[in-house]
C-alpha cells in the first residue's frame, strides 16, 4: 500500500524506522535480528538504505593500479522483498543517483515494481570519499529531482530510451528528503525550501526529514513549507544519541546543530551506557512533543541497532 494511503487511513500516529543493509559476508539473519525487537510496535513501514561501494587502489610492480572493492552492501531490492515476505510490512527502498546509470536505475525500479514494492525514497546520495563533491555516473542522474522525474515518468508509462508511451506504468509513491536545518549545499534556507517545493510540484508524495534534535527546527520547517504551498505529509526523522563521539560526528556528517542542554548532559556522562540513556530520554521527549504537534508518523534512524529505538518506542507508543 502507498504510504500516503497508510497515513490517510491511520487512526493514530504511525511508527517506522530505517535499517542498513548488512555488509558483504553477513547473511539475512543479521537484518532480521535488527528488525525483530521492533515488530511489536507495528511499524507502518521500514526504510532500507543504500550505500555506495567504496574502493581502494593498490600499486602493482608493473606500475599499474588495481581497484579493490572494500565495502559493499547487498542491494535493497532483495532485502525489501525479504522484509515484505516475512513481516507483511511495507518496505521503502532508498534510490540514489550516485553509482547508477539511468538504465540501471530503471532496471531497479522495474524489479521493485514486479515485486509489489509501491514506495520509494529518492535521494541524490553523498559523494564517495575519493570525491571532493558529488560526481554522477556517466549517463546518470545529477540531482534528486532528476531521479524523481524518472520515477514519475515511469509511473506514466514512459520508459527510458523508448519513444512509445503506451506501456503499463508503475505505481510508486515517491518520498523525498527535507532538511529542517537546510541542506549543506544550499546557499540559504529559503532557496532550500524552493528546491523542495520544486520536488513536490514535480510529483513527490511525502517528505521525510533529516535528523534533528531541536523540535523547534521542525516546527519552523513545517510552517515555512506550508506557507510555500508544500502540503504533502512531512514525517520527522529522529535519531537517539548513543556515544559521546556522536557529538562531533553527527554535526560533521549531517550538518546539524545539537542543543546546549543535550550536549552538556552527554558530556557529563561517564560512559556510553549513560549516553545511550540520555539519548533515549531526549528522543522520548522529542517524540511526545512531536505527537502533540500532530505529526503523521515518527520515523527513527536505527542504524540497524534496535535497542535504543525499542526503549524509545516503549516510552512513546
Amino acid at each position: 500500500m502507498k504510504l500516503t494511503e497508510v497515513i490517510k487511513n491511520a487512526k493514530k500516529p504511525l511508527f517506522s524506522f530505517e535499517i542498513l543493509p548488512p555488509l558483504k559476508g553477513e547473511n539475512i539473519d543479521h537484518l532480521f535480528e535488527a528488525i525483530e525487537p521492533l515488530i511489536e510496535f507495528n511499524p507502518a513501514f521500514i526504510d532500507v538504505t543504500y550505500h555506495r561501494e567504496e574502493y581502494i587502489y593498490k600499486n602493482h610492480p608493473n606500475g599499474l593500479l588495481q581497484r579493490y572493492n572494500t565495502r559493499k552492501r547487498p542491494g535493497t531490492v532483495g532485502i525489501c522483498a525479504a522484509i515484505m515476505n516475512k513481516y507483511k510490512i511495507e518496505a521503502v527502498p532508498h534510490l540514489i543517483c550516485g553509482g547508477f546509470s539511468k538504465e540501471e536505475t530503471e532496471d531497479a525500479l522495474i524489479d521493485l515494481d514486479y515485486l509489489g514494492v509501491e514506495n520509494v525514497l529518492v535521494l541524490r546520495g553523498d559523494a564517495i570519499k575519493s570525491e571532493g563533491s558529488f560526481v554522477p555516473e556517466p549517463n546518470g542522474h545529477n540531482y534528486a529531482i532528476d531521479l524523481l522525474h524518472h520515477v514519475v515518468n515511469l509511473n506514466q508509462g514512459h520508459y527510458w530510451g523508448q519513444e512509445k508511451s503506451d506501456n503499463t506504468g508503475t505505481n510508486f509513491c515517491i518520498g523525498v528528503a527535507g532538511y529542517p536545518e537546510k541542506h549543506f549545499e544550499a546557499p540559504n534556507f529559503k532557496k532550500d525550501i524552493q528546491y523542495l517545493k520544486q520536488k513536490v510540484d514535480a510529483g513527490a508524495d511525502y517528505i521525510v526529514t533529516q535528523m534533528f534534535f531541536d523540535n523547534q527546527k521542525y516546527f519552523d520547517f513545517v510552517k515555512t513549507c506550508r506557507a510555500e504551498g508544500i502540503n504533502v505529509p512531512i514525517i520527522p526523522g529522529l535519531k537517539p544519541l548513543t556515544t559521546k563521539k556522536q557529538l562531533s560526528i553527527l554535526p560533521s556528517i549531517f550538518h546539524i546543530d545539537l542543543p546546549n542542554d543535550l550536549v552538556d548532559a552527554v558530556e557529563s556522562c561517564k560512559n556510553n551506557q549513560e549516553v545511550a540513556q540520555i539519548g533515549a530520554e531526549w528522543a522520548i521527549q522529542q517524540s511526545k512533543e512531536l505527537l502533540s504537534f500532530g505529526v503523521p508518523c515518527l520515523h527513527y534512524y536505527s542504524m540497524s541497532k534496535s535497542a535504543g529505538v525499542k526503549k524509545i518506542a516503549q516510552g512513546v507508543f
